[in-house]
């Protein structure tokens, strides 16, 4: 799964990275050392009415449009590729509503012989930002009548990189990739469907932090600090 993750780029470089259409209003958008489940993220998707891109703050946590209520967001913050395309939740987003989550990393907590679990920071190599292959909804039925839009991270099985600490991964979409995920009424859901697949493992690293970053009320950059070498199992060692 892929439950908590970071991105510290600011607003103007989301907008040059992705190539945001002009109309896209600026925020203020803070740095996120560890977003998790339910609070809002930044995602790329094609704009209602033209080709051009945009980014949207939407809720992490996918709401269909047939839901009785937001208390069903918790439970669809990851969609697996294996089943995508058939479950009811997430198959039309599939097909008409993809976007790209962007990150910069993400964390997998790997089960230890005793003791508590040990937190990962994954990233590239190179640290350089990337995105993940996302869906999106908007849902009509508040109370208030405000529309809620919402989103969900794809995963898949892990690659070599990630197995030893989880067995499931979040979608990276290679940059080569994002315009055809993005365009769905000219790639339909079979065009798509072999994007999701693990990321080459060669291209990544992984780095035991600090439990600190077990709390999501911390949202500060401790988060990335490396676990001290005595409360960590080292690959390799």
């Amino acid at each position: 799964m892929c439950g908590r993750f970071s991105l510290i780029l600011p607003w103007s470089d989301l907008v040059a990275l992705y190539r945001i259409g002009d109309r896209s209003t600026p925020h203020n958008l803070a740095p996120r050392y560890n977003i998790a489940p339910t609070q809002n993220v930044t995602v790329v998707r094609r704009a209602a009415d033209t080709s051009e891109r945009e980014l949207a703050d939407v809720r992490w946590g996918l709401v269909p449009s047939w839901a009785r209520d937001l208390g069903i967001d918790a439970r669809m913050i990851n969609a697996r590729a294996e089943t995508v395309a058939e479950k009811p939740a997430f198959r039309q987003a599939l097909a008409r509503q993809r976007c790209l989550i962007p990150a910069d990393g993400f964390y997998e907590w790997q089960k230890r012989a005793t003791g508590p679990k040990q937190p990962y920071r994954i990233t590239m190599k190179d640290c350089a930002p990337f995105a993940f292959a996302g869906l999106w909804e908007r849902w009509d039925r508040s109370a208030d009548g405000k529309p809620v839009e919402s989103c969900t991270i794809i995963t898949t099985a892990a690659n070599d990189l990630v197995r030893p600490i989880h067995d499931r991964m979040p979608v990276i979409l290679a940059e080569a990739d994002h315009d055809a995920w993005l365009d769905a009424g000219g790639h339909p859901t079979g065009a798509v469907l072999h994007m999701l697949a693990p990321y080459p493992a060669d291209e990544m690293t992984a780095l035991p932090v600090g439990a600190y970053v077990n709390s999501v009320a911390h949202d500060d950059a401790r988060c990335f600090e490396p676990a001290d070498a005595a409360d960590s199992d080292l690959f390799g060692t």
